[in-house]
């Protein structure tokens, strides 16, 4: 099965930026019986486990957070890039392989308590999701696990991560 997704993955070379090669998911995302096995790899995980909510991290972490959240009958909090959210937000900045960015969430997003997972497309060197940790964090909540489609292993990201559960279905 893992084969099957990693043969959906395509490398574009020099995007965003020169040096850069990015996983493009797209294909795996238009071909249903692949997206079909990775959401139902990804629920596997969690079914039957106590998840009040999935944060997906903008953007492609909404497409695999949104269908995970249907599988898990969870609810879906957004995790977005600045002035995206309407209402009060909360905010973390953070730093990429190729930059210096931030992100939001609204400040109502979550109770405190809840039994959250993160989810996003791909780790590189983990800026992003220990932003959104953080901020998940700060409104008083559990990171039951972090998951990922895609983690590039040669970039360190896990090793931000160490007192976090973390899981990737493909490792390149």
């Amino acid at each position: 099965m893992i084969e099957a997704l990693a043969a959906k993955i395509r490398d574009i070379k020099d995007f965003p930026k020169k040096g850069i090669v990015f996983k493009d998911i797209t294909p795996l995302l238009g071909d249903p019986q692949t997206f079909n096995m990775t959401i139902n790899l990804l629920a596997d995980r969690y079914i039957g486990r106590h998840i009040d909510r999935v944060v997906g991290v903008e953007a492609r972490g909404f497409i695999l957070g949104a269908a995970l959240a249907y599988k898990l009958n969870a609810g879906l909090i957004l995790v977005r890039k600045p002035g995206k959210l309407p209402a009060e937000t909360l905010k973390a900045a953070y730093e990429l392989e190729y930059g210096v960015d931030t992100l939001e969430v609204h400040r109502d997003a979550l109770a405190p308590g809840s039994q959250v997972v993160l989810v996003d497309d791909v780790i590189a060197t983990g800026g992003t999701i220990c932003a959104a940790i953080d901020l998940v964090q700060r409104m008083q909540c559990e990171v039951v696990e972090v998951a990922f489609l895609i983690e590039l292993s040669a970039l360190g990201g896990r090793k931000r991560l160490q007192s976090y559960n973390v899981f990737s279905l493909l490792q390149y």
